[in-house]
């Protein structure tokens, strides 16, 4: 369900923000790097109104361990209806620890890429808000 805002936008509610981010697979998680904002896209999974993602050593995984804090983001657009729609959830996110650890063959989360990702990281919400919007225009797309 969403609220009009009088210009076109539309406010979702949380029930309606957990269904549209659990329909895609890949979203962005923002987190602090050296005290600058960092941006990653990540597939990731929705599990008990949390976002499940996995990672290896690197930045993603030291900058939870300095600054738990972080954003996700997910977004969609349809061209039938010229609708769009973006969820953020704000959050502080962990590795889930290796007693809770996730099964690896009945989670259904896998790497996207070859380079393995053992460990499994869990964002847990703050605040969850969604906007729905009409687009008004697009630019031209390019002609080969």
């Amino acid at each position: 369900m969403a609220s009009g805002t009088g210009d076109g936008r539309a406010v979702l509610d949380m029930p309606t923000c957990w269904q549209l981010v659990a329909g895609e697979e890949v979203g962005r998680l923002a987190v602090s790097v050296d005290q600058r904002p960092d941006i990653f896209p990540i597939n990731y999974a929705v599990d008990e109104a949390t976002i499940v993602f996995r990672t290896a050593e690197g930045t993603k995984l030291s900058a939870v361990f300095v600054d738990s804090a972080v954003a996700f983001e997910v977004d969609g657009y349809d061209p039938e209806t010229g609708t769009a729609w973006s969820v953020v959830i704000k959050g502080h996110a962990a590795e889930v620890p290796m007693q809770d650890l996730l099964d690896d063959l009945t989670f259904p989360l896998f790497s996207w890429t070859a380079t393995p990702k053992p460990r499994f990281m869990r964002v847990v919400p703050d605040e969850i808000t969604g906007r729905r919007f009409h687009v008004v225009q697009r630019r031209p797309r390019p002609t080969s």
